[in-house]
């Protein structure tokens, strides 16, 4: 026997228990959570493990960041063994390419020239999904000498695979197999399908989405909200990638292994830049005065306006920058949030009645002044600077609540051109393994951070579940308010920040609570081949974030 600790309280359990034993007998979920994971003396293990030795435990659930995505890591094998048992009853086969985040779920697609995806095919998934979570089947895990995954992979036809294991330094990759089918999925999963029971499919333009629960409500499926504009701009990327050949990491390496990547990151700069300048053409074209400009955190709203204002100066107009940020309330105003700190992502922090005043004024052509927030003193002040619209003029105005409808609720529409930005990445691990979007910015943050703040990558980490919350309240929800997106991502850029972040992670210490978050980073950064900075133009986006840019930023 020997003795185990969950919360403090200590049990005495025979040696070699697994930690879904414990689980079942001992944890006990203080959210609506269920338990997925459990951390065994400081350590992050899948519930198969056993305990070996006195141990301090505690549990993971789905209401965590780790808990929530390897519910949705294991929902996506579920989902591929259905549709591979699915197509076998028709005689059918096909690859599933699971693509990027729509709505609350996952945008898939599955490619076989003679299937199409259709609500009865979709209801035949399901239901085989909800057969094998009542049956729950389990989800086993294999470690095998990388070469010889890659030929068991080469041997499938399953080529994304391959190329993305040709460049890992582990002698050795685990694989994970449901009754009998065998993918890789980068991080851990669940212990069998029973705990797999929330989900549902929707079909959706030329594929399906994978809808799953949120964090904050894990036991109830969301409904299914299509966002077709945002859709829009990252299926473009998706398939500019496939065009490529760089579509997944595998793709990239090649392209940096074979001397490519030069060429490739001109073309996405100009990609980009061409497409500015058509939403420079709309804003002219359509006579708009304020172009409102919104996005999450580390999305390069400030590189991106001032990239705008040239492409509108080109046109013969003649762009002012404004501010959000300069009509804060005054510090002593500023609504607090659940944790007593002030809340400065709220709208409420915001004077949108001065805001639009100044606005209507402009409109009207008045002369105003502008004010200035000082943001040691927590003030607005006024020191001089006035506006005044003139014909060829427009106010390029950048600030969370830009797509916010109450944010200029003063302005007719007609004067309005409002633009979401964020950093949609289009590349995945592989078929079957997604890249955060919400990764990609974090890491950029912490570069950023660290550069023009001195913050700790462990500080930036801490606070982004925060920055998270604030985006999900104020800026996701009006996202399809937009009247243009603009993805900001940039192909080749996590293996330009690569050797910015790795060592910001590795002084993050052990004991730190952002230490998990830190190794998962750096795990997931183990698999792109870094490259040097020195061929990204200097009015690039990602200067932003690793510096040498042509504008202050």
């Amino acid at each position: 026997m020997i003795k185990v600790t969950i919360d403090t309280q200590v049990y005495e359990v025979e040696e070699k228990t697994t930690l879904r034993e414990l689980a079942k007998n001992y944890g006990t979920a203080k959210d609506d959570g269920e338990i997925v994971l459990a951390y065994r003396n400081g350590h992050l293990c899948e519930l198969f493990k056993t305990v070996d030795e006195d141990s301090e435990i505690s549990f993971v659930t789905t209401t965590s960041k780790i808990g929530s995505a390897t519910y949705k890591r294991s929902m996506i094998l579920l989902m591929m063994k259905a549709f591979r048992d699915v197509a076998k009853r028709t005689g059918s086969s096909g690859r599933i390419r699971v693509l990027f985040s729509l709505s609350k779920g996952f945008y898939c697609e599955f490619k076989n020239k003679n299937v199409v995806v259709s609500d009865e095919l979709l209801k035949e998934v399901e239901e085989r999904m909800n057969e094998m979570v009542k049956e729950d089947i389990p989800i086993l895990k294999k470690t095998y000498p990388s070469y010889d995954l890659i030929k068991r992979f080469e041997r499938q036809g399953r080529m994304d695979k391959v190329s993305l294991f040709k460049y890992r330094r582990a002698s050795n990759t685990n694989a994970y197999i449901l009754d009998g089918f065998e993918d890789y999925y980068y991080g851990f999963m669940v212990p069998s399908t029973g705990y797999l029971k929330y989900f549902a499919l929707y079909k959706y333009e030329s594929g399906f989405v994978l809808q799953l629960p949120v964090r904050s409500n894990p036991k109830v499926v969301p409904e299914f909200k299509p966002q077709n504009k945002l859709f829009e701009v990252l299926k473009q990327s998706d398939d500019w990638g496939v065009m490529l050949g760089m579509d997944t990491v595998g793709g990239l390496n090649d392209a940096i292994a074979s001397g490519e990547i030069a060429d490739m990151m001109l073309v996405q700069e100009a990609l980009q830049e061409k497409n500015i300048a058509k939403i420079a053409e709309r804003i002219k074209r359509e006579d708009k005065k304020f172009v409102l400009i919104a996005g999450p955190s580390s999305s390069g709203k400030t590189s991106f306006s001032h990239r705008l204002s040239i492409q509108l100066k080109a046109m013969g107009l003649n762009p002012h920058p404004i501010a959000l940020d300069n009509y804060f309330v005054e510090r002593k105003y500023t609504p607090r949030d659940e944790f007593g700190n002030y809340d400065f992502e709220c709208l409420e922090a915001v004077d949108i009645k001065q805001f639009n005043e100044d606005m209507v004024r402009l409109l009207n052509g008045e002369t105003v002044p502008m004010p200035t927030f000082d943001f040691i003193d927590g003030k607005r002040e006024y020191r001089g600077n006035v506006m005044a619209l003139k014909d060829n003029d427009v106010f390029v105005i950048e600030g969370i609540h830009g797509l916010n409808p109450k944010m200029s609720e003063g302005l007719p529409d007609e004067s309005k051109f409002k633009i979401y930005i964020s950093a949609l990445t289009q590349l995945n691990v592989d078929e079957h393994n997604r890249i955060a979007t919400t990764d990609g910015r974090l890491i950029r943050r912490i570069v950023r951070d660290a550069r023009t703040r001195g913050h700790s990558a462990e500080k930036t980490i801490a606070m982004w579940d925060s920055v998270r919350r604030g985006e999900e309240q104020n800026i996701f929800p009006y996202q399809e308010e937009a009247d243009a997106m603009f993805n900001s991502a940039l192909i080749y850029e996590l293996s330009v920040i690569k050797p910015h972040v790795e060592p910001l992670l590795f002084a993050i210490p052990r004991d730190s609570k952002e230490y998990q978050e830190a190794k998962r980073l750096l795990k997931f950064l183990d698999y792109f081949l870094g490259i040097s900075s020195e061929n990204i133009p200097n009015n690039s986006i990602l200067r932003e974030f690793v510096g040498g840019s042509c504008f202050p930023v």
